[in-house]
Protein backbone atom coordinates (compact mmCIF):
# COMPACT_ATOMS: atom_id res chain seq x y z
CA UNK A 1 0.00 0.00 0.00
CA UNK A 2 1.17 3.42 -1.10
CA UNK A 3 2.15 5.79 2.24
CA UNK A 4 2.30 9.50 1.80
CA UNK A 5 5.66 9.14 2.70
CA UNK A 6 6.66 6.65 -0.35
CA UNK A 7 4.05 9.05 -2.70
CA UNK A 8 6.91 11.60 -1.58
CA UNK A 9 9.38 10.22 -2.30
CA UNK A 10 9.02 8.72 -5.48
CA UNK A 11 7.63 11.85 -6.97
CA UNK A 12 10.84 13.98 -5.62
CA UNK A 13 12.92 11.39 -7.34
CA UNK A 14 11.43 11.62 -10.44
CA UNK A 15 12.10 15.58 -10.53
CA UNK A 16 15.76 14.54 -9.25
CA UNK A 17 15.61 16.03 -5.74
CA UNK A 18 17.99 15.07 -2.68
CA UNK A 19 16.30 14.95 0.68
CA UNK A 20 18.47 17.72 1.13
CA UNK A 21 17.67 19.91 -1.82
CA UNK A 22 13.81 18.59 -0.51
CA UNK A 23 14.59 19.89 3.01
CA UNK A 24 16.13 23.38 1.85
CA UNK A 25 12.98 24.43 -0.14
CA UNK A 26 10.59 23.51 2.51
CA UNK A 27 12.79 25.48 5.24
CA UNK A 28 13.29 22.55 7.64
CA UNK A 29 16.43 20.24 8.16
CA UNK A 30 17.10 17.10 6.79
CA UNK A 31 16.24 14.80 9.67
CA UNK A 32 12.95 16.33 10.00
CA UNK A 33 12.22 16.17 5.90
CA UNK A 34 13.07 12.23 5.99
CA UNK A 35 10.97 11.58 9.24
CA UNK A 36 8.01 12.80 6.72
CA UNK A 37 9.39 10.36 4.01
CA UNK A 38 9.24 7.65 6.78
CA UNK A 39 5.94 8.47 7.63
CA UNK A 40 6.90 9.21 11.41
CA UNK A 41 5.48 12.83 11.21
CA UNK A 42 2.66 14.69 9.97
CA UNK A 43 2.60 17.47 8.09
CA UNK A 44 1.34 20.44 8.72
CA UNK A 45 -1.64 22.56 6.63
CA UNK A 46 1.15 25.22 5.78
CA UNK A 47 4.25 22.32 4.91
CA UNK A 48 1.67 20.05 2.93
CA UNK A 49 0.63 23.17 0.54
CA UNK A 50 4.61 24.28 0.04
CA UNK A 51 5.40 20.37 -0.64
CA UNK A 52 2.82 20.03 -2.83
CA UNK A 53 3.91 23.36 -5.12
CA UNK A 54 7.13 21.94 -4.52
CA UNK A 55 6.46 18.53 -6.40
CA UNK A 56 4.21 20.05 -8.74
CA UNK A 57 1.03 18.82 -7.77
CA UNK A 58 -2.42 19.92 -6.26
CA UNK A 59 -2.68 19.94 -2.49
CA UNK A 60 -5.59 17.91 -3.14
CA UNK A 61 -4.02 15.10 -4.38
CA UNK A 62 -1.72 15.31 -1.70
CA UNK A 63 -4.03 14.78 1.06
CA UNK A 64 -6.06 12.16 -0.46
CA UNK A 65 -2.95 9.94 -0.28
CA UNK A 66 -3.16 9.78 3.25
CA UNK A 67 -6.44 7.48 3.30
CA UNK A 68 -4.93 4.48 3.36
CA UNK A 69 -7.57 2.73 1.71
CA UNK A 70 -9.93 2.52 -1.26
CA UNK A 71 -13.39 4.06 -1.74
CA UNK A 72 -15.92 2.99 -4.08
CA UNK A 73 -18.58 5.04 -4.23
CA UNK A 74 -21.83 3.81 -6.42
CA UNK A 75 -25.25 5.00 -7.80
CA UNK A 76 -28.00 3.14 -7.28
CA UNK A 77 -31.79 3.88 -6.97
CA UNK A 78 -32.05 2.49 -3.06
CA UNK A 79 -31.42 4.12 0.26
CA UNK A 80 -28.10 5.11 0.53
CA UNK A 81 -25.85 2.26 2.78
CA UNK A 82 -22.17 2.44 3.99
CA UNK A 83 -20.35 -0.83 4.28
CA UNK A 84 -16.74 -1.81 5.26
CA UNK A 85 -15.82 -4.65 2.80
CA UNK A 86 -12.77 -5.83 3.79
CA UNK A 87 -9.95 -3.50 5.58
CA UNK A 88 -9.02 -1.44 2.86
CA UNK A 89 -12.24 -0.33 1.14
CA UNK A 90 -14.94 1.75 1.75
CA UNK A 91 -17.78 0.82 -0.39
CA UNK A 92 -20.62 3.67 -0.55
CA UNK A 93 -23.95 3.15 -2.29
CA UNK A 94 -25.80 6.44 -2.86
CA UNK A 95 -29.32 6.56 -4.32
CA UNK A 96 -29.79 8.99 -7.51
CA UNK A 97 -31.97 11.11 -5.93
CA UNK A 98 -29.41 11.91 -3.01
CA UNK A 99 -26.79 12.90 -5.79
CA UNK A 100 -29.45 15.20 -7.88
CA UNK A 101 -30.04 16.97 -4.41
CA UNK A 102 -26.10 17.28 -3.96
CA UNK A 103 -25.39 18.14 -7.06
CA UNK A 104 -27.90 21.16 -7.44
CA UNK A 105 -27.03 22.07 -3.91
CA UNK A 106 -23.15 22.08 -5.05
CA UNK A 107 -24.00 24.45 -7.98
CA UNK A 108 -26.08 26.94 -5.78
CA UNK A 109 -22.81 27.27 -3.97
CA UNK A 110 -20.35 27.35 -6.66
CA UNK A 111 -22.64 30.31 -8.07
CA UNK A 112 -22.73 32.54 -4.69
CA UNK A 113 -18.73 31.65 -3.80
CA UNK A 114 -16.78 30.03 -6.47
CA UNK A 115 -15.73 33.25 -7.81
CA UNK A 116 -13.48 34.13 -4.17
CA UNK A 117 -10.15 33.49 -4.35
CA UNK A 118 -10.19 31.84 -1.28
CA UNK A 119 -12.53 29.28 -2.47
CA UNK A 120 -11.40 25.55 -4.01
CA UNK A 121 -11.60 22.38 -3.90
CA UNK A 122 -10.73 22.33 0.03
CA UNK A 123 -12.74 25.20 1.07
CA UNK A 124 -15.54 23.87 -0.55
CA UNK A 125 -15.09 20.37 1.09
CA UNK A 126 -15.32 21.89 4.81
CA UNK A 127 -18.08 24.15 4.01
CA UNK A 128 -20.64 21.05 2.82
CA UNK A 129 -19.28 19.30 6.03
CA UNK A 130 -20.96 21.96 8.03
CA UNK A 131 -23.94 22.73 6.06
CA UNK A 132 -24.65 19.28 6.55
CA UNK A 133 -23.81 18.43 10.08
CA UNK A 134 -25.11 21.97 10.69
CA UNK A 135 -28.34 20.92 9.81
CA UNK A 136 -28.53 17.68 11.23
CA UNK A 137 -27.86 18.87 14.51
CA UNK A 138 -30.66 21.89 14.51
CA UNK A 139 -33.41 20.61 12.62
CA UNK A 140 -32.57 16.69 13.05
CA UNK A 141 -33.03 15.64 9.57
CA UNK A 142 -30.19 15.54 6.31
CA UNK A 143 -29.77 17.98 4.34
CA UNK A 144 -27.29 16.49 1.78
CA UNK A 145 -26.08 13.69 4.04
CA UNK A 146 -22.88 12.83 2.55
CA UNK A 147 -20.59 10.89 3.82
CA UNK A 148 -17.70 12.53 5.28
CA UNK A 149 -14.02 10.45 6.15
CA UNK A 150 -12.02 12.04 9.21
CA UNK A 151 -8.16 13.27 8.13
CA UNK A 152 -5.35 15.48 9.35
CA UNK A 153 -7.03 17.86 7.09
CA UNK A 154 -10.69 17.86 7.81
CA UNK A 155 -13.74 16.41 6.74
CA UNK A 156 -13.62 15.07 3.26
CA UNK A 157 -17.24 14.67 1.24
CA UNK A 158 -16.02 10.84 -0.54
CA UNK A 159 -18.76 11.24 -2.97
CA UNK A 160 -17.66 14.46 -4.53
CA UNK A 161 -15.66 13.06 -6.75
CA UNK A 162 -17.65 10.63 -8.13
CA UNK A 163 -20.36 13.98 -8.00
CA UNK A 164 -18.05 16.53 -9.89
CA UNK A 165 -17.23 13.72 -12.56
CA UNK A 166 -21.05 13.09 -13.46
CA UNK A 167 -21.18 17.19 -13.23
CA UNK A 168 -18.78 17.15 -15.77
CA UNK A 169 -19.66 14.68 -18.30
CA UNK A 170 -23.22 16.64 -18.23
CA UNK A 171 -21.58 20.04 -18.67
CA UNK A 172 -23.06 21.63 -15.31
CA UNK A 173 -19.32 22.41 -13.96
CA UNK A 174 -16.30 23.39 -15.40
CA UNK A 175 -13.23 22.40 -13.73
CA UNK A 176 -10.49 25.49 -13.37
CA UNK A 177 -6.79 24.38 -11.77
CA UNK A 178 -5.18 27.90 -10.60
CA UNK A 179 -3.41 29.30 -7.77
CA UNK A 180 -4.29 30.76 -4.85
CA UNK A 181 -0.97 32.52 -3.66
CA UNK A 182 1.23 30.50 -4.89
CA UNK A 183 -0.19 27.01 -4.10
CA UNK A 184 -2.15 24.85 -6.49
CA UNK A 185 -6.22 24.72 -6.15
CA UNK A 186 -8.78 23.38 -7.73
CA UNK A 187 -11.89 25.46 -8.41
CA UNK A 188 -15.39 24.49 -9.81
CA UNK A 189 -17.43 26.77 -12.50
CA UNK A 190 -21.29 26.33 -12.68
CA UNK A 191 -22.14 26.22 -16.43
CA UNK A 192 -26.15 26.32 -15.42
CA UNK A 193 -28.26 27.81 -12.86
CA UNK A 194 -29.19 25.20 -9.80
CA UNK A 195 -32.48 23.98 -9.89
CA UNK A 196 -33.64 25.01 -6.24
CA UNK A 197 -36.99 23.44 -6.54
CA UNK A 198 -35.50 20.43 -4.96
CA UNK A 199 -34.80 22.87 -1.43
CA UNK A 200 -37.14 23.51 1.07
CA UNK A 201 -37.29 27.44 2.39
CA UNK A 202 -35.37 26.14 5.41
CA UNK A 203 -32.59 24.70 3.54
CA UNK A 204 -31.96 27.66 1.43
CA UNK A 205 -31.84 30.06 4.11
CA UNK A 206 -29.51 27.50 6.34
CA UNK A 207 -27.22 27.23 3.21
CA UNK A 208 -27.29 31.17 2.67
CA UNK A 209 -26.76 31.60 6.49
CA UNK A 210 -23.58 28.98 6.44
CA UNK A 211 -22.22 30.88 3.20
CA UNK A 212 -22.79 33.96 4.86
CA UNK A 213 -20.52 33.26 7.87
CA UNK A 214 -17.27 30.75 6.14
CA UNK A 215 -17.36 31.41 2.65
CA UNK A 216 -14.37 33.84 3.36
CA UNK A 217 -12.38 31.88 5.41
CA UNK A 218 -9.29 30.14 4.38
CA UNK A 219 -8.73 26.47 4.22
CA UNK A 220 -6.91 26.67 6.87
CA UNK A 221 -9.06 28.64 8.99
CA UNK A 222 -12.31 26.21 8.07
CA UNK A 223 -10.04 23.05 8.70
CA UNK A 224 -8.72 24.38 12.07
CA UNK A 225 -12.58 25.51 12.83
CA UNK A 226 -13.98 21.34 11.86
CA UNK A 227 -11.00 20.25 14.42
CA UNK A 228 -12.88 21.73 17.18
CA UNK A 229 -15.86 19.77 16.58
CA UNK A 230 -16.85 17.00 18.45
CA UNK A 231 -17.99 14.47 15.57
CA UNK A 232 -14.75 15.30 13.99
CA UNK A 233 -12.92 14.49 17.56
CA UNK A 234 -14.38 11.54 18.24
CA UNK A 235 -14.33 9.79 14.21
CA UNK A 236 -11.47 7.25 13.69
CA UNK A 237 -8.75 8.30 11.36
CA UNK A 238 -9.60 7.34 7.72
CA UNK A 239 -13.62 6.66 9.28
CA UNK A 240 -16.90 7.93 8.58
CA UNK A 241 -18.01 10.80 10.25
CA UNK A 242 -20.70 9.67 12.53
CA UNK A 243 -23.71 12.29 12.47
CA UNK A 244 -25.24 11.61 15.86
CA UNK A 245 -22.33 13.46 17.57
CA UNK A 246 -23.49 16.40 16.29
CA UNK A 247 -25.98 16.35 19.66
CA UNK A 248 -22.44 16.39 21.80
CA UNK A 249 -21.10 19.58 20.56
CA UNK A 250 -19.42 22.05 22.57
CA UNK A 251 -20.27 25.76 22.64
CA UNK A 252 -17.09 26.51 19.76
CA UNK A 253 -19.44 24.67 17.05
CA UNK A 254 -22.90 23.87 18.26
CA UNK A 255 -25.46 26.55 16.07
CA UNK A 256 -28.18 24.83 18.07
CA UNK A 257 -30.42 26.54 20.97
CA UNK A 258 -32.32 24.28 22.61
CA UNK A 259 -34.17 26.97 24.19
CA UNK A 260 -34.53 28.65 20.86
CA UNK A 261 -34.21 26.71 17.63
CA UNK A 262 -33.74 30.14 15.54
CA UNK A 263 -30.72 30.90 14.46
Amino acid sequence: MTTIGSYIRELRSTKGLSQADMAKKMQMSRPTFIQIENDNRELAISEAEKLASILGISFEELRLKRTPRNIEVTVNNKTSSLKQTTSTTLRIDVPQKHLDKFKEILLYICEKISGQPNVGQTVLYKILYFIDFDFYERYEEQLIGATYIKNHYGPTPVEFIKLIDNMKQEHDIEEIKSKYFKYPQTKYLPLRKANLSLLTAIEKDHIDWELARLADKSAKELSDFSHKDVPWITAENNQAIDYEAVFYRTDATSVRRYDDDDL
